[in-house]
């Protein structure tokens, strides 16, 4: 969690909370209030869910308590804080405070599972590449935080590598940008066109979901 300023600046060092167990809604927001608690004040909120989102509510729940699915997180936080609230997909709201809005730009966030989004001339459109198949499963089986711990780290990069050039086939994007937790795993050389990226990208690009 983290209060930014009009222009999109920290006011704050950012909070970080376990995940719950179980990871159920109740438990989740019953965290996120006792942050807000700590925090400048603030006049609307941002969220980035790691899952589908439709009309604020949580679709699915892939690495969370399957009792997330359906329900309507934006709608239950407007409610308790009483502040306008926009949800969704983290992986999107981290692309948004990575990519410089030119061309056909695409996020992987590499974590528990797989993110994913696509931007063209910085409009996103979220994706669910993570639970596409790719070889003999999905990408997600490969590339999340069980395909690191089964494979090994050797094995694990150069899936992410055969990964990264699949999605340009794909895509055909411009320039890509990988964040989450497991980037520090990565071994891949530097290139012009692919930029690691931050985990604090997915706290600033929530400004983004205002802009219209």
């Amino acid at each position: 969690m983290l209060v930014l300023s009009d222009d999109g600046k920290p006011l704050q060092e950012r909070l970080r909370v376990l995940t719950p167990e179980p990871s159920t809604p109740a438990k989740l927001i019953e965290a996120l209030c006792a942050m807000r608690e700590q925090v400048p004040k603030f006049d609307r909120v941002s969220v980035g869910y790691p899952g589908v989102i439709k009309d604020g509510s949580t679709m699915t729940a892939a690495n969370l308590d399957k009792s997330w699915i359906g329900y309507p997180l934006q709608h239950e936080l407007e409610k308790r804080w009483k502040k306008p609230v926009r949800v969704a997909n983290d992986a999107a709201v981290q692309g948004y405070g990575a990519i410089k809005g030119k061309g056909v730009e695409m996020i992987l966030t590499l974590g528990t599972g797989m993110g994913s989004a696509i931007y063209s001339n910085g409009h996103c459109v979220p994706l669910e590449l993570g639970h596409h198949p790719w070889r003999k499963k999905t990408y997600e089986d490969y590339l999340g935080r069980c395909g690191l711990k089964k494979y090994g780290a050797v094995k694990w990069n150069k899936l992410v590598e055969k990964a990264i050039a699949q999605t340009l086939h794909t895509f055909n994007w411009d320039h890509l940008y990988i964040g989450g937790g497991n980037t520090k795993k990565l071994t891949l050389k530097p290139q012009r066109n692919i930029t690691i990226v931050s985990n604090m990208d997915g706290l600033l690009g929530g400004v983004a979901l205002w802009r219209d």
